[in-house]
């Protein structure tokens, strides 16, 4: 390859180093915005995550909370703050990802791409509303159930600390979250002709130990967190298999139409 060749491959690879940093800064821009908006309102928002507590203990009843370092609140203030900055900014960031993506893809690839840029965000929103609703107002009245009160000479309640409770919810609205683009993720394996429905089928057996498997390491060790991400999971894993199907349809149907102008060319 001669000099000239050299120089001509690097304008290119100059321009998209410059696309990505304009891409990086428009993002992380967005990630500072939100996360001292959701500073100010950490303590807030830190209320709002304990509406699955509430439920378990009862909605009148008060709840004590604890830290036990002078620091422990603040760095949890700062954890929530990046977690919710990186939820709220999320439509930035994956718009910042398609502008940087779509220019190399064609046009066709474009309309199939954006679906699942859409797809993500609701799925993963479904995924922490059910642990919202649902499985942590559970989760915590299964932990709270431990408790020894009454006449007993030996009290044993539970005073959560702020940061552990945090972790809690977070771990598990990560998990769900996760899990929920299953569809997502094997849908687009079959746009690469990486994955079948067929395929999935018969291997649905290994799916359910795995989907288990998943549960028992990203949850908590209790059997509400665990069951409550597996069922849904399997359930979205059948979802995964119709959308897999669907795209088999579709591109036999493009195949078809394909063949046809093919055969009309050659007539």
């Amino acid at each position: 390859m001669s000099q000239q060749d050299l120089d001509a491959t690097k304008a290119p690879l100059i321009e998209h180093l410059i696309e990505l940093r304009k891409r990086l800064m428009w993002s992380c821009g967005a990630i500072f915005v939100c996360f001292i908006v959701c500073f100010i309102f950490a303590k807030q928002i830190y209320n709002i995550l304990l509406y699955p507590y509430r439920q378990a203990v009862g909605g009148d009843t008060r709840i004590e909370m604890i830290y036990t370092a002078p620091q422990e609140f603040f760095f949890t203030e700062l954890k929530l703050s990046l977690f919710g900055a990186i939820f709220i900014a999320f439509p930035v960031l994956a718009s910042q990802v398609y502008m940087f993506v779509a220019p190399g893809l064609y046009k066709n690839e474009r309309q199939a791409f954006l679906p699942f840029l859409i797809a993500t965000p609701i799925l993963f929103i479904m995924g922490g509303a059910l642990v919202y609703y649902v499985v942590m107002p559970l989760a915590m009245a299964f932990f709270l159930s431990m408790q020894q009160t009454g006449d007993t000479q030996v009290q044993i309640q539970l005073t959560a600390r702020v940061s552990e409770y945090l972790s809690l919810i977070m771990t598990l609205i990560l998990a769900f979250g996760l899990c929920f683009q299953l569809p997502v993720l094997l849908t687009l394996l079959a746009r690469a002709g990486l994955a079948t429905s067929e395929g999935l089928r018969s291997k649905r057996k290994y799916a359910v130990v795995g989907v288990f498997a998943v549960a028992a390491v990203l949850t908590p060790p209790d059997p509400i967190s665990q069951i409550g991400l597996a069922l849904p999971t399997l359930l979205l894993y059948e979802i995964s298999i119709l959308s897999v199907k669907l795209v088999e349809k579709k591109r036999a149907e493009a195949q078809a139409e394909r063949e046809a102008e093919d055969d009309d060319t050659e007539a």
